[in-house]
């Protein structure tokens, strides 16, 4: 009964995530993932969907009412994301934020050394995050799927460290930080033609609420 019962929500959460609702705002669609989900779920979702920064974001999702705070308030750090940094493509995920970097951005092709202009964007990034010290960030490197697995994983992992050392360089609290390396093995795009492969070398950022402003938004639930 219980394995079945998980089963129907991870369903129920699926394909309300994937066909999503044209009424509802991110604040909305961000308390329902959480009360319906949770980390099981968000797990489950992410390898199924092969979206990762989905499934941890629905993982780290506390829903209902303190979820449509947090959604309020990544609302905003959001819309601050996209005027200060142009060059990053911002997704607001459920209680969460993608930040996505395509590679070209940051790093010459096959290297994972941050070019002069990579860190004049991160140096944008870090002062939104900054001002939102609150929250957790995933940092995750991807690669498109030329040259060996094993290879591809390695310049995920560099690249994400590189990233994560920058952040952490330029005042970020290292404790907010976690960084992972997905090699090839989570596309977004099609490795098909050049197009495609060229937007899978990415580093994507994933931002969510800490324990901090979980509880500050519970808090404001019983006020």
């Amino acid at each position: 009964m219980k394995k079945m019962r998980m089963s129907l929500i991870v369903l129920l959460s699926a394909a309300f995530i994937f066909s999503g609702c044209a009424t509802w705002n991110k604040t909305q669609k961000g308390a329902v993932i959480g009360t319906a989900a949770g980390g099981t779920a968000g797990a489950v979702i992410g390898r199924a969907s092969g979206n990762t920064a989905l499934g941890a974001i629905i993982g780290a999702a506390v829903g209902g009412a303190s979820g449509a705070i947090i959604g309020r308030q990544m609302d905003k750090q959001a819309e601050e994301i996209k005027k200060t940094v142009p060059d990053a493509k911002v997704e607001r995920v459920g209680e969460g934020i993608v930040v996505e970097f395509n590679s070209n951005v940051l790093f010459a092709f096959d290297k994972s050394n941050l070019s002069n202009d990579a860190k004049t964007n991160l140096d944008k990034l870090v002062l939104v995050l900054n001002n939102y010290s609150e929250t957790n960030i995933e940092v995750q490197g991807h690669t498109d799927s030329r040259g060996s697995e094993a290879y591809n994983q390695t310049l995920s992992e560099q690249r994400a460290g590189a990233v994560s050392g920058y952040l952490t360089a330029q005042g970020i609290a290292y404790d907010r930080i976690t960084r992972k390396g997905f090699g090839e093995t989570m596309p977004k795009y099609s490795n098909a033609d050049a197009d495609g492969r060229m937007q899978n070398r990415r580093v994507e950022f994933l931002i969510t609420a800490n324990e901090k402003m979980k509880a500050e938004a519970a808090k404001q639930t019983t006020n």
